[in-house]
């Protein structure tokens, strides 16, 4: 049907049925968008429940909050009795405490960031099983314990702050002084390393060496202090990457001989991922590089992790690591196809924090996240 205008012409049909085509239903199919309504007061808890039903990268923190909460609420008993199962398997006390193990990934810029004080408190309470950072994720962590990072700018010029001995961190600012200080701190615990390891036949790995700073620091602010207290193994195959990398340089002068084997530890670490069945594993990664490839590549040796959750800034056109898509684990077998997975195009130091509110940190407090609470997204009561 033509539309006939005032002075006598008609719209063209062929305009008129693409621009007012008739669309398939979605009511019933799809989900409503529809954001938080500030009239209702703030209300932070239904605020973070409204992002799933905002859209865009909202929508994708909401689908990251509902995996980790798959992932920490999943037991053996949800799934059925496998054939080839022991007796220990079929237990029933066995099976409804037999939970998700969880590997958390994460670059050095988040330690030097506020994001530290968050991964701290959850290895503190346990809610990790097992660490994978770089070099400067290990280290800024213990430097923060002798001396504090300093907030700058983005826009701070190089040169006058190496004439000051400040290094910046993006927007953070790092006396070179705290340098000196690990160094001052570091450099007898590297002699009590070699002297075990020529005297008792140690063996040092990197996570073995963590482990030890994590000890020799003592200071429950740390990231570290917590992991050795409490057993959760911290895997860093690029240790000599960074300020630790310094200090074994100068200390491989003043007092050589240290060796540290990243051979056991890449066992160890594939071990965390293999001896995990019965239970399923779930892979939460902040940042890309190698606490990334590290994690997905030790879930390839079980033909890949049950839950993944990715969150960075990198895209995938140059074809890294860092900016791949779950899509591109499952084509390894580093993610299983089965898997319910969401990468999160977000800064992890916006929305690492928001996602620990709403899972972790929730069920702490004694709280319960579900997914129902914000139904057809709307907040209960409207």
């Amino acid at each position: 049907m033509s539309t006939v205008s005032s002075n006598g012409t008609s719209v063209p049909l062929v305009a008129q049925d693409n621009v007012l085509r008739q669309s398939e239903k979605l009511e019933g199919k799809a989900q409503g968008v529809r954001g938080y309504d500030f009239n209702g007061g703030v209300d932070y808890d239904a605020l973070l429940q409204s992002l799933s039903f905002t859209g865009f990268q909202a929508s994708h923190l909401g689908d990251a909050i509902d995996q980790v909460n798959e992932m920490i609420d999943w037991r053996l008993s949800d799934e059925p009795i496998d054939d080839e199962a022991d007796d220990e398997e079929k237990s029933e006390e066995f099976r409804s405490n037999c939970k998700c193990k969880i590997f958390l990934g994460y670059t050095s810029n988040l330690v030097s960031a506020g994001v530290r004080e968050t991964i701290r408190y959850l290895v503190e309470h346990k809610m990790v099983d097992v660490v994978v950072t770089t070099a400067g994720g290990v280290e800024e962590d213990l430097i923060k314990c002798l001396a504090p990072t300093f907030m700058g700018d983005f826009a701070l010029p190089g040169a006058p702050l190496r004439q000051k001995g400040l290094n910046r961190i993006g927007n953070l600012l790092v006396p070179n002084n705290n340098y000196c200080l690990f160094e001052d701190w570091v450099m007898p615990i590297l002699d009590q390393l070699l002297t075990e390891q020529r005297e008792q036949g140690v063996l040092w790995t990197p996570s073995q060496v963590i482990a030890r700073l994590g000890k020799e620091i003592n200071d429950p602010s740390s990231i570290y202090f917590w992991a050795q207290k409490n057993d959760i193994p911290v895997f860093c195959p690029g240790l000599t990457d960074g300020s630790l990398g310094d200090m074994l340089y100068f200390h491989s002068y003043k007092n050589p001989g240290l060796v540290i084997d990243i051979v056991q530890d890449i066992r160890a670490m594939n071990s965390e991922a293999v001896s995990a069945k019965p239970r399923k594993t779930g892979v939460i990664i902040l940042g890309g590089g190698l606490p990334k490839h590290h994690i997905c590549n030790a879930n390839m040796m079980r033909n890949g992790a049950d839950f993944a959750v990715f969150i960075n800034t990198a895209q995938e056109y140059d074809g890294s690591d860092s900016g791949a898509r779950p899509e591109e684990a499952i084509s390894w077998g580093k993610i299983k196809s089965t898997a319910k997975s969401v990468k999160v195009h977000c800064d992890a130091t916006i929305a690492f924090p928001l996602l620990v509110a709403q899972t972790f940190a929730k069920r702490q407090a004694g709280g319960k996240t579900t997914t129902q609470d914000c139904q057809n997204g709307y907040r209960k009561g409207d």
